[in-house]
């Protein structure tokens, strides 16, 4: 076998391919990672900053904004993820049979709020959800409430709100991953089960399910990412008084208290980006747990 050899010139003239592309991803990845990374010591507010150590952390601690949002987030990731990878899975499975007709238009209908301005979307869940909203107005004709529910501004109810926001939304996009891998399965499975007497719930969890393992673990850990970083929903339905995380800071995340640390109340420059490494750390850690929990089954 010969081997491909490349001159110095042939070299060089492929690093020049790259180094645009290098040099950008340097500038605007790389370079804020590791400023982010120094900022994290420091501490003042705006920028009259020095190098703390570890103030910053024990900062964390004793912070109790930032367990309230750490608390947020982490509920919201443990209700919301199970709930919308549930839902897209037994939509793509009813959306992937045959003799079903609509199809097309109904997986259009289920992944177009994934494409939804987020200023749109918001502006029709706050005028929905509202206390002469078209939701509230409903619960009561039909006898279900008395009375109006404070979904933007009770605490349980806001959260409530949050989580059927973002799923009403994300759902869809999840969807579609799970109907391109239930097409690439070979009907053939199926038909020797139906041949062998395997009830249909006993295909779907015996069958359908491990086969879209490695689908369900990239979804999941898409989610859970997208979930920890939770900002756009917070900032815009919830917002109160030109807060976002009302009422009581019942859906202040920790995305939204990195904003609000460095834009909305006195910059804090060097304790944000602690509170950013902490999404990072859980991102890295929770990730690794899900690959490990799927490598092991």
């Amino acid at each position: 076998m010969k081997l491909v050899t490349y001159s110095n010139r042939e070299n060089w003239a492929g690093w020049s391919f790259i180094a645009p592309a290098m040099v950008l991803v340097g500038l605007f990845m790389v370079y804020p990672i590791l400023w982010s990374a120094w900022m994290s010591f420091q501490t003042g507010k705006g920028m009259m900053t020095k190098f703390g150590g570890t103030d910053n952390i024990v900062r964390l601690t004793q912070d109790p904004i930032f367990q309230r949002a750490l608390g947020n987030t982490l509920l919201f990731l443990v209700i919301q993820v199970p709930i919308m990878i549930v839902l897209a899975l037994l939509f793509a499975v009813a959306l992937n049979n045959p003799r079903l007709r609509g199809r097309a238009i109904l997986r259009t209908a289920i992944f177009l709020p994934c494409v939804t301005s987020l200023v749109a979307y918001s502006v029709l869940f706050k005028s929905m959800f509202a206390l002469d909203g078209v939701v509230n107005n409903t619960l009561i004709f039909l006898n279900i409430v008395d009375e109006p529910i404070g979904w933007m501004f009770d605490p349980f109810w806001a959260k409530v709100l949050i989580i059927m926001a973002i799923t009403w939304r994300w759902v869809g996009y999840n969807m579609v991953f799970y109907l391109a891998a239930l097409q690439n399965i070979d009907p053939s499975i199926y038909e020797a089960a139906k041949v062998d007497g395997v009830p249909a719930y006993a295909r779907f969890w015996r069958i359908t399910v491990p086969m879209l393992k490695p689908v369900i673990l990239f979804t999941t850990v898409l989610s859970t990412i997208g979930t920890l970083q939770l900002f756009d929903e917070v900032n815009t339905i919830t917002a109160s008084a030109g807060v976002g995380g009302q009422p009581a800071d019942a859906t202040l995340t920790l995305s939204l208290y990195i904003y609000n640390l460095t834009f909305r109340f006195m910059p804090s420059f060097g304790y944000a980006a602690t509170v950013s490494w902490v999404i990072v750390i859980l991102v890295g850690i929770l990730s690794w747990l899900q690959f490990r929990v799927a490598r092991e089954r």
